[in-house]
């Protein structure tokens, strides 16, 4: 079972160095992601969401290659690839994988303009070593599928690791 957290940054700069940070420790095996979302609150008061992946160009593409190999069955494999991408899109398009887009642009009403905040859904993580690592940047714990004991462990885990020299 994966479990949600969302953590709010003053900037989107931060939130995005977050991101990265996040990525670099699922390429060490220190943490497996389900999902990785930065929602930015523009200064304008709109929500804007940086996923991580498009779901719209890699099913364009599995689209436009069965749609290719199908096409060649029927000696049409140009129209075939062309058929199967734009379907492919469309679907990739409406497919919601991760955290419900509708939900964090929910959670990012409530932040400031200017904010940020991280969406990680995560199936796995090594806490000892990816806390410190991302509790380095401060930031604000906003919401969590843990447990309100696990919680409040966690957010003192943070706490205490901001307050110690770097």
């Amino acid at each position: 079972m994966s479990n949600l957290f969302a953590i709010a940054y003053p900037d989107l700069a931060t939130a995005q160095q977050v991101r990265n940070e996040a990525l670099d420790l699922q390429k060490q095996s220190l943490i497996e992601l389900e999902d990785i979302v930065v929602v930015e609150r523009r200064q304008d008061g709109r929500i804007k969401l940086h996923q991580a992946t498009s779901t719209t160009g890699v099913a364009a593409a599995s689209g436009a290659l069965w749609g290719g190999v199908i096409g060649l069955l029927f000696f049409m494999p140009l129209i075939g690839a062309a058929v199967g991408g734009a379907t492919g899109a469309a679907v990739g398009a409406s497919t919601d994988v991760g955290v419900d887009d509708d939900f964090m642009r929910r959670v990012g009403e409530h932040l400031r303009p200017g904010a940020a905040a991280v969406f990680l859904l995560v199936r796995r993580a090594t806490a000892d070593k990816v806390v410190p690592a991302l509790a380095r940047f401060g930031g604000q714990i906003i919401q969590t599928s843990l447990s309100t004991e696990e919680e409040e462990h966690l957010k003192e885990l943070v706490q205490a690791r901001a307050q110690q020299p770097a």
